[in-house]
């Protein structure tokens, strides 16, 4: 950590304009300055919404694997220039509709909304064809393109919001983003009754897998290589929760439906041995390499069908039916909801070896006092709880070294 950053609270020397008379009011935001750096920080308030636009204070950030590649610099999209620093992050979250655009129809101030992780313009030549996650001028928030919801408020198209229904807490509501891919997958991958299903990965997307899986194939089974994780995905529905040594010792060939949901080369090559001939592998995790011994040859002779799922920018409001209904839990999904001044320790939870369950939740409902709307005073630094004595625990997380992410 250098002697001249910001700690968790302050407000830092790049806001200071922000603090002028008749300057915007400011809030909360954990914001990511560099690799290894992640600072709660205060950010100008967004401006009103604009006509077709809705402004939302946030509730719950959900943090992921993507959020931490952010944090690390290993993203694709800081790879590729598409994500710079400094960059606020969360493209996982749930809020509270706070003002309107005057040709906003669907929303009024009050509702419950999650946002959609892509927004896209809807008039480029995949938008046209129905094709909205393969938008030509596809912007995503947290990501790229737009400023992320680990924000007191956030602003999204009418089109990028999708309404809760009163029975969904938002402990549930906030899984919705990493849960609609699992959807796309499933549906895409035609998962029916009689279908033998085995999920490889027991994270967030893996258990989602596993829970929506139990009700639509006649059995699942899935592969972890954490024991902890293993057991969440018994709760979850599965029949059986095996290691990767233990499937292969099973034997091959056994299923008609693999899902992968690890993030992994070996995970996808796993996938295919495991598939009986014509079977279908629905690739929803990343890898962030090649797989090696992957064999082209194996998909025409087996008869095996690949497909890759982008996400499920189509199935947000049919993923909050499945929480509502039951069909979908989130509970045994949730490691810890921790206040926004707790961000580095989140992400360390991410990336220590964390056993047991995957997501950690930020809850921005705990960032302090709501700002005043534009044009008023700034509110005061973020309010912090008491410490115990001995060296200050914000101060000391505000740097994330790359021992710490290792």
């Amino acid at each position: 950590m250098t002697g001249s950053a910001p700690a968790f609270g302050e407000a830092p020397a790049t806001t200071a304009g922000a603090r002028r008379s008749g300057a915007r009011a400011t809030m909360a935001a954990l914001r990511i300055e560099g690799p290894h750096r992640v600072v709660l920080a205060r950010e100008p308030r967004p401006a009103p919404p604009g006509p077709d636009a809705v402004l939302v204070r946030t509730s719950l950030v959900g943090l992921c694997g993507t959020d931490l590649e952010l944090l690390h610099g290993t993203a694709a999209y800081v790879r590729d220039g598409r994500a710079r620093y400094p960059l606020v992050p969360g493209h996982e979250w749930c809020g509270t509709v706070t003002e309107v655009g005057r040709d906003v129809t669907e929303f009024a101030p009050g509702d419950r909304v999650v946002g959609h992780t892509m927004v896209h313009c809807g008039l480029c030549r995949m938008c046209r064809r129905g094709r909205r996650p393969l938008c030509e001028r596809l912007t995503e928030v947290g990501l790229y393109g737009r400023p992320g919801a680990a924000a007191e408020y956030v602003v999204l198209p009418e089109r990028s919001l999708s309404r809760i229904p009163g029975q969904v807490p938002d402990r549930a509501a906030v899984l919705t983003e990493p849960a609609v891919t699992v959807v796309a997958g499933l549906e895409r991958a035609r998962c029916r009754l009689g279908d033998r299903v085995i999920v490889l990965g027991t994270g967030t997307i893996g258990l989602l897998a596993v829970q929506l899986a139990a009700r639509l194939g006649e059995s699942v089974d899935a592969v972890g290589i954490d024991p902890a994780g293993r057991r969440l995905a018994l709760r979850c529905g599965a029949r059986h929760a095996l290691s990767p040594e233990q499937a292969l010792a099973a034997g091959l060939a056994r299923y008609s439906l693999a899902v992968e949901a690890a993030g992994a080369a070996q995970a996808f090559a796993l996938g295919l041995d495991l598939l009986e001939p014509g079977g279908r592998l629905a690739v929803i995790g990343v890898a962030a390499g090649p797989c090696p011994d992957f064999d082209p040859g194996r998909l025409a002779l087996r008869g095996l069908e690949v497909i890759g799922v982008r996400h499920g920018l189509d199935h947000y409001d049919r993923t909050l039916r499945l929480f509502r209904d039951g069909v979908l839990t989130a509970e045994p999904l949730i490691a810890a909801v921790l206040p926004p001044s707790a961000g580095a320790q989140a992400f360390r939870m991410l990336a220590g070896g964390r056993s047991g369950p995957p997501k950690v939740l930020l809850d921005f409902g705990r960032a302090g006092d709501e700002p005043g709307r534009a044009g008023d005073a700034p509110p005061a630094a973020l309010p912090t709880a008491p410490r115990p004595a001995g060296p200050d625990p914000d101060r000391a997380t505000a740097t994330v070294t790359e021992g710490d992410l290792a």
